[in-house]
């Protein structure tokens, strides 16, 4: 049975205080609808319904380039939940499969689950995700019958005895999407809220003679955002799932609760990664390499045997073979670092193709912005860049070349050359002494007055 999923992230998200739609907010580096709508790949899904609301535009826009084949609809009033999936009913119409609605603020149910809630609908008409909290505060509470799902109940709605349930309700709920929506169009608003729940869709499909079940999941997956210490509380748990993944890959972390991975950070076994390293979006670290204390790597890629820090800043575009050494206090962005090649200290190279077994000495820059335009700089293979070099790009220095300490290099370099571009040094006897004397002199007078 082909599967459709219809993501809920029309909330305003008020107690975030913020200017930005909920769904929006990040974690490991990417706005919680994405980590929803990833499970529409994760899991297989062939169609995906955002519903959005509050500040539609942009919530439109930023579901759209996560995956340009979604259908995003808009529910102009926030009623409840019901009111809000009615709204992708026009989106699905003819789809014959299953539909499973999420929530874009609940960002680390699994595929897994969701697999299991699929698997659950051979048996029931609806299925519906659970879990048992430490705490049950105020969710919903699911009232079974033996194994039967008979109805939910909302918190505000519930008598003492339901209030006693320690079976609560996520919101995730799965049925066939034709039936989803003739039973979400008899929703009524006869409650303490006066919003048309999606969760009396279970008594509705119930009085059909319906059936309906429970698939339960840890309460960790459940964690939905709705305030900023939320939001750090997902952060965490992202991180702590996110390092875990690592360990059991086979990398080696030497202090783990001191890196920070991205939501889509790749890094092969055998890699080693020193501590306090952050890891933003788009980072590919491949088996072997080192990546030592207090880098920060993102959009970039780092080959087999590279070695790269301690303090060192990796930027998109990076792209290091394998042997490469990138030292500390050194900058890369949108180059291509050739096998065995160093950069061990004090360094930015910025639009640059650094050729194999070259040799970047410490304070060279590669000049490659003239207020409008970036320039490259080529450099080839076993050049040597002296210590402070500035390459004004476009420059090219040829293999084998050679550029002095301390040189402005403006002009291309032919392979095996040395290039000096300096004024000539000269020494002035006894200068340095007379000046000291003067300027000793002054400030004494100036003391004095």
């Amino acid at each position: 049975m082909s599967t459709a999923l219809i993501i809920l992230a029309a909330g305003q998200g008020t107690r975030m205080q913020s200017d930005r739609a909920k769904v929006l907010h990040e974690v490991g580096h990417a706005p919680l609808l994405a980590h929803a709508m990833g499970l529409g790949r994760a899991t297989g899904a062939v169609r995906m319904v955002v519903v959005a609301g509050h500040q539609a535009g942009v919530v439109r826009a930023a579901a759209l380039e996560i995956d340009p084949d979604v259908d995003v609809v808009e529910q102009t009033e926030q009623l409840g939940t019901a009111h809000a999936v009615a709204q992708a009913a026009p989106a699905l119409a003819g789809f014959g499969g299953d539909a499973i609605v999420l929530y874009g603020d609940t960002p680390f149910i699994r595929p897994e689950t969701l697999d299991a809630m699929a698997a659950a609908r051979k048996d029931h008409a609806v299925v519906v995700l659970g879990f048992e909290p430490a705490d049950p505060g105020r969710y919903g509470r699911l009232v079974m019958q033996g194994g039967t799902l008979e109805r939910i109940v909302e918190y505000k709605d519930a008598s003492e005895a339901e209030r006693a349930i320690g079976l609560c309700n996520s919101g995730v709920i799965a049925a066939g999407a034709e039936q989803l929506f003739e039973l979400v169009a008899e929703v009524g608003n006869d409650n303490a809220a006066r919003e048309y729940y999606l969760t009396d869709i279970v008594a509705l499909a119930r009085a059909r003679g319906l059936s309906a079940g429970v698939v339960t999941c840890e309460e960790a997956e459940t964690l939905g955002v709705n305030a900023r210490e939320d939001l750090a509380r997902a952060e965490a748990a992202f991180q702590a799932r996110a390092r875990a993944e690592a360990l059991a890959g086979g990398v080696t972390l030497v202090a783990p609760q001191t890196v920070f991975f991205a939501h889509d950070t790749v890094i092969g076994r055998d890699a080693v990664i020193e501590p306090n390293v952050v890891f933003g979006p788009g980072v590919t670290v491949e088996s072997g390499a080192l990546i030592r204390a207090f880098s920060h790597l993102e959009g970039c890629h780092v080959s087999r045997g590279a070695v790269v820090g301690p303090y060192a800043r990796l930027r998109h575009g990076a792209e290091l073979a394998e042997d490469v050494r990138v030292g500390n206090f050194v900058e890369i962005k949108n180059a291509q670092v050739a096998e065995g090649a160093k950069i061990n200290h004090l360094t930015y190279i910025g639009d640059a193709n650094i050729g194999a077994r070259a040799n970047i000495g410490a304070g060279t820059v590669t000049c490659n912005y003239d207020g409008v335009f970036k320039h490259r700089t080529e450099i080839g293979d076993d050049a040597f860049i002296g210590s402070d070099t500035m390459l004004v790009a476009p420059v090219r220095v040829g293999a084998g070349a050679m550029t002095a300490s301390g040189s402005v290099i403006t002009g291309d370099v032919p392979e095996g050359a040395l290039a000096v571009g300096r004024a000539r040094q000269q020494n002035k006897p006894g200068l340095a002494t007379r000046m000291m004397d003067r300027l000793r002199a002054l400030k004494s007078g100036r003391e004095e007055g």
